[in-house]
């Protein structure tokens, strides 16, 4: 699947046996069964061209690896425990990187912000439709100063949802 998914386009057994064949030893027919045995689990589609076949992945490699993820939380008798060890696990760059994926899929309205002491906030809209500001423990931030209109923590010169990206 690496090397499908690397090329990104249909690919014929023989492409990716001369590939593979740059590192080890390998038979076209390994290669054939390899790839056929992927069509028939689902995770290639093929098209015949003249005698041979291209397969190209139905997913990418970042929806599979999403589906993983999913599928071992899912299992999982405590998944906020699970959530925990698995973020415990991860490097600086990985916890930047699951912050900004946050951010993408909950738009700059839910997006968590910093507050005053440093500590992490949420803006939510509540029962009157109006945005109220709270910590992760459900409890209110008091708004102090904020001009008419602005979020708590929002820089207006920043741009959109306050990131200045």
């Amino acid at each position: 699947m690496t090397r499908v998914w690397k090329w990104n386009r249909p690919v014929t057994v023989r492409e990716v046996l001369e590939d593979l064949q740059r590192e080890r030893s390998i038979a076209y027919t390994t290669v054939m069964t390899v790839l056929d045995n992927l069509h028939q689990k689902g995770w290639v589609r093929r098209e015949a061209e003249g005698r041979a076949y291209r397969y190209e992945a139905v997913s990418t490699r970042a929806a599979y690896s999403a589906a993983l993820m999913n599928d071992a939380w899912s299992q999982s008798d405590n998944p906020a425990a699970a959530l925990v060890a698995f973020f415990g696990m991860m490097s600086e760059e990985q916890r930047r990187a699951l912050r900004d994926a946050v951010h993408i899929v909950q738009g700059p309205e839910e997006a968590p912000e910093q507050g005053e002491d440093g500590g992490e906030t949420r803006v939510t809209p509540d029962a009157a439709d109006e945005k109220r500001v709270e910590k992760p423990d459900g409890k209110p931030v008091e708004a102090s100063g904020e001009k008419q209109g602005e979020k708590p923590g929002e820089n207006p010169d920043s741009g959109p949802g306050g990131t200045g990206r």
